[in-house]
């Protein structure tokens, strides 16, 4: 997956630090090649490492603070929660990857999933579309309808929070 027309994007050549998109927290890091999709939201403490290989999150998704984003594809409409390790992976669309969670070199999380809170997805593996990765190691289970219901609730609440954020000067 790619941003098809980014709404900010930030090449190794621009300098270190600029804030250019609506709503990126000035306190985020974004360094290398990061693209960022419309109504996209990056909140304080977040790092998002472009160096190596793009950091893209795509239209709607959500960083939450304290996470680092390290050569990652982020598809549409994703949340990845407070403190979440991403690394060299594909998230795709409507997925939400849990508090504190760590996503490992090569792995590929299908569409409608959900990495739970502390969980560790190793290399290489895949959670297939509409399931639940859960512990360490992960492990996987079909998610219920109302798992698949908070992903939805969750993108759609922090596009309208980071707006409101940067409407009143919040956001930084």
């Amino acid at each position: 997956m790619s941003v098809s027309s980014p709404a900010y994007s930030l090449t190794t050549f621009a300098p270190w630090g600029r804030r250019l998109h609506l709503e990126t927290a000035e306190k985020a890091y974004l360094i290398g090649d990061v693209a960022l999709g419309p109504r996209s939201s990056v909140w304080p403490f977040v790092c998002l490492r472009g160096e190596d290989k793009p950091v893209t999150v795509d239209e709607k998704s959500n960083v939450r603070e304290f996470s680092m984003l390290h050569g990652a594809d982020i598809g549409a409409r994703v949340t990845v929660g407070h403190g979440a390790v991403v690394d060299y992976v594909t998230v795709d669309d409507e997925c939400l990857v849990g508090i504190g969670a760590s996503v490992l070199n090569g792995a590929k999380i299908e569409q409608n999933s959900i990495v739970a809170a502390g969980a560790v997805v190793l290399q290489d593996q895949t959670i297939p579309e509409g399931h639940l990765a859960y512990g360490i190691p992960a492990e996987v289970t079909r998610m219920t309808d109302s798992q698949l219901d908070e992903i939805e609730r969750l993108d759609e609440h922090y596009v309208d929070l980071s707006r409101s954020y940067k409407q009143t000067q919040r956001f930084e």
